[in-house]
């Protein structure tokens, strides 16, 4: 099957970025045709997607010519081989998101991959305020670096959990160089606890998970009382085993996220969309949030990046560019 509407539906979801005022030169008005990563058939193998040149849709009186400068390629994308990779497109004006000028390429191509998600969590499903606590698996991931940096400008507490690896030192101070207060292996977390985290910190009330499995319990058995555990991923492929009591006697509460789905019923609510980003970009200006490392690959060698995104351990994040 050739998406040829795909893009139109990321349009719809709020996934396709303009960059404010972003001035085409004359070559690209006059192009009809452009790139773009398409797949025939449903498949494991990222060899089902060809690049091949399409035609652009006449510019009509309310339309805009699109030329993509950057498109992120996400694990979530290779789900169902989809995407919005191509190098152009031509969209009816108010289906597109501004994003200001002096926001950069790789944080405007980014900017609703990650941030946006850490940022809804933080803010929808527990009242935090500054001196609380967060606790979250996958934090040297795209979303749980901006996990820690928006949650350090909110004046909010991190325990944050990775997987032991041979340069975990290393990690370790890239993730307290972006103002993460705790980083634990989860060998450290099994074995000694978080007694003496909690001596220091009050338990946290919001948990988040993007692992599943063993992982995504030390999540959930280190929430205070009355807290959330939201999941937004389940990168080990292994479900969550929750016992009874921490139901029973910690009346805990598990929620789920994903951001397409919270895009699609807030597509229509501009004053919140704009109230996020706004947000989200004065923590960029503010150098308070930077974008995630980049494996910035040209457009026809689309094949390095979907590979790298099936990479478990590739902790950079692929874009086309």
């Amino acid at each position: 099957m050739l998406i040829r509407n795909l893009l139109h539906r990321a349009i719809r979801d709020g996934t396709i970025l303009l960059r404010n005022r972003q001035r085409c030169s004359t070559a690209w008005r006059t192009i009809h045709h452009c790139s773009a990563l398409v797949y025939r058939e449903h498949s494991h193998n990222i060899d089902t997607v060809r690049m091949e040149q399409l035609p652009l849709p006449a510019v009509g009186d309310h339309s805009v010519r699109v030329r993509m400068l950057a498109a992120p390629v996400n694990p979530a994308d290779m789900n169902m081989i989809q995407g919005t990779w191509r190098t152009g497109a031509v969209c009816e004006e108010d289906e597109l998101i501004s994003v200001p000028k002096d926001i950069s390429i790789l944080g405007a191509a980014t900017i609703f991959v990650n941030p946006c998600t850490a940022y809804r969590m933080l803010h929808d499903f527990q009242t935090l305020t500054p001196g609380c606590t967060v606790i979250q698996n996958a934090s040297n991931s795209a979303v749980g670096q901006a996990v820690i940096q928006i949650a350090a400008a909110l004046g909010l507490k991190t325990i944050n959990i990775i997987r032991d690896r041979p340069n975990c030192a290393e990690l370790i101070d890239e993730l307290q160089s972006l103002g993460a207060d705790y980083v634990l292996t989860e060998e450290e977390v099994m074995s000694t606890g978080l007694h003496w985290v909690f001596e220091e910190v009050p338990k946290p009330k919001l948990g988040l998970n993007c692992v599943g499995g063993l992982s995504g319990g030390l999540v959930l058995s280190n929430l205070d009382y009355g807290g959330t555990m939201v999941t937004y991923g389940g990168m080990a492929k292994r479900p969550l085993q929750i016992p009874a009591k921490s139901f029973i006697f910690h009346n805990v509460t598990l929620k789920g996220f994903w951001l397409t789905q919270w895009k699609r019923e807030h597509r229509e609510d501009k004053v919140q969309l704009k109230a996020m980003l706004d947000a989200v970009c004065d923590l960029m200006r503010g150098g308070q949030l930077s974008a995630p490392h980049c494996d910035q690959t040209p457009f026809h060698q689309y094949t390095h990046a979907l590979q790298a995104t099936m990479q478990s351990h590739c902790r950079k994040h692929v874009l086309i560019m």
